[in-house]
């Protein structure tokens, strides 16, 4: 029998357990995931199993990195999400959320793009930290997802998106939009629903505030185009834009890219 012992795989004794396999391949492990879950007791192996082994603080290479950072996917969700490609339009507090998202469960290719710099009142809410202020949102955002997942392909645009320049967005799955203002945000998204007919585009609307979490919904307008937010509460004068709702807001859209990676390419 043939399952996956740490990605890799291996021949095993037929009616094997997952703790047989524990013992025989690493004893001293402190972690044992089986198919995507930590088990606290044995179970029966299947053909094709996937089975992690982790030493908590062990130095680890490239290739066993990555492959316990697809340990806690469920199998053959990883494959799939490592073929995407998604643009990310705006890095502020919702395209920064985002892309940590997608970056740490694993999207092959991350396209992102903004002209702003990190200065200090981003940091209430945007992925960023002290030291990232003055850099290009690029190359902060750059910088901070390869410190989480180094196997993600990530390409920058340094620049004001407009419907002149959308044409670098040809050869993605998914587009974001993560704008601030709502004029970009229509303008960008007309532009895409009506030009870009093949490309799954998600928008947002409304996240301001602190407002009860569970009004912000996800809502599909036309086939390939979605909507993330309230659609009611947009930032304005006192009542500014919050880490929690935008964040929720954000993986919205995040765990929407993700579904459709998944379950419609």
């Amino acid at each position: 029998m043939k399952i996956f012992i740490n990605e890799n795989l291996t021949e095993v004794k037929e009616n094997i357990t997952a703790y047989q396999v524990r013992d025989e391949y690493k004893k001293n492990c402190d972690v044992l995931i089986l198919n995507g879950h930590q088990i606290e007791k044995d179970e029966n192996i299947k053909e094709h199993d996937k089975i992690t082994l982790i030493k908590k603080g062990e130095s680890l290479g490239m290739d066993e990195l990555e492959n316990l950072l697809i340990a806690r996917h469920t199998p053959n969700v990883y494959n799939k999400l490592k073929k995407g490609k998604v643009a990310i339009l705006g890095l502020g507090g919702l395209g920064s959320n985002i892309a940590i998202s997608l970056a740490r469960i694993g999207v092959g290719q991350l396209i992102l793009a903004d002209f702003d710099i990190v200065e200090p009142s981003n940091l209430n809410r945007q992925q960023y930290f002290i030291d990232d202020i003055g850099k290009y949102k690029t190359q902060a955002m750059y910088d901070n997802i390869s410190k989480i997942n180094p196997f993600i392909n990530i390409k920058t645009y340094n620049m004001l998106v407009n419907k002149e320049n959308m044409n670098i967005f040809n050869d993605v799955d998914i587009i974001i939009e993560a704008f601030d203002k709502p004029k970009y945000k229509a303008q960008i998204s007309n532009y895409v629903l009506i030009n870009m007919k093949d490309k799954y585009l998600i928008a947002s609307s409304g996240m301001a505030g602190y407002y009860d979490s569970n009004i912000i919904k996800t809502k599909k307008i036309r086939d390939k185009f979605y909507i993330c937010g309230d659609l009611i509460n947009e930032a304005k004068i006192g009542e500014g834009l919050m880490a929690p709702r935008v964040a929720i807001c954000a993986n919205h859209m995040a765990n929407l890219a993700t579904q459709i990676l998944i379950e419609k390419l």
